[in-house]
C-alpha cells in the first residue's frame, strides 16, 4: 500500500490539491451557489474522514485540509479550469509512478465526488428555487474537463 511517506513534500501537496482544485473549477463555472457549493466540498471531505476506506493513501488524503495556491491561479490570470486540469494531470502522474491501480481508481472517485457533489449543491437558473438546473451546461462541462484531467475511468 502506498502512504504519505512514499511522497516527497512537492509530490503530495500537488496530489493533495487535486479535489480542491476540481472543486474550484465547478465553483468557478456559475455564477451564484459559492457558499453552498464551498460547504458541499467541506462536506465531502468530513464524511470521507469518518468513513472507514481500504485506502492508505486515501485516509491520509482526506486527512490533509483540502487548500489550493492562490498565487498558481493568478499566475494563470485567474484561468482556474487550466490550474485545475494542468494539476488533476500532475496528480495522476505522480500516482501512476507511485500507487496501485486501486489506488489510482480510488483517487479518481474521490475527485468526482468532490465535483459532482459541488455541482449538485445549489440550483442554476429559476427564480427564488424555483424551477432552474440542479448541475448547469457550464458545470457539466467543468465535470466534462476534471473527468479528462483524470484520465480513463475507473474500473468498476
Amino acid at each position: 500500500m502506498t502512504s504519505k511517506a512514499d511522497f516527497n513534500a512537492e509530490e503530495w501537496g500537488t496530489v493533495v490539491e487535486g479535489a480542491p482544485y476540481a472543486g474550484m473549477r465547478v465553483i468557478g463555472a456559475e455564477r451564484g451557489g459559492t457558499l453552498r457549493e464551498s460547504l458541499a466540498l467541506g462536506r465531502v471531505y468530513q464524511e470521507a474522514r469518518g468513513a472507514h476506506v481500504d485506502s492508505e493513501l486515501l485516509d491520509e488524503l482526506v486527512k490533509s485540509p483540502p487548500s489550493i495556491d492562490p498565487d498558481r491561479v493568478r499566475e494563470a490570470g485567474g484561468n482556474i479550469a487550466a490550474v485545475a486540469s494542468e494539476r488533476l494531470r500532475e496528480a495522476i502522474g505522480i500516482l501512476e509512478a507511485k500507487a496501485t491501480p486501486e489506488e489510482i481508481d480510488a483517487y479518481k472517485r474521490f475527485v468526482m465526488t468532490v465535483a459532482q457533489a459541488v455541482a449538485g449543491a445549489h440550483k442554476e437558473g429559476g427564480f427564488l428555487g424555483i424551477g432552474g438546473k440542479q448541475v448547469s451546461d457550464a458545470e457539466n462541462r467543468a465535470l466534462d474537463e476534471i473527468s479528462t484531467a483524470l484520465g480513463s475511468p475507473p474500473a468498476a
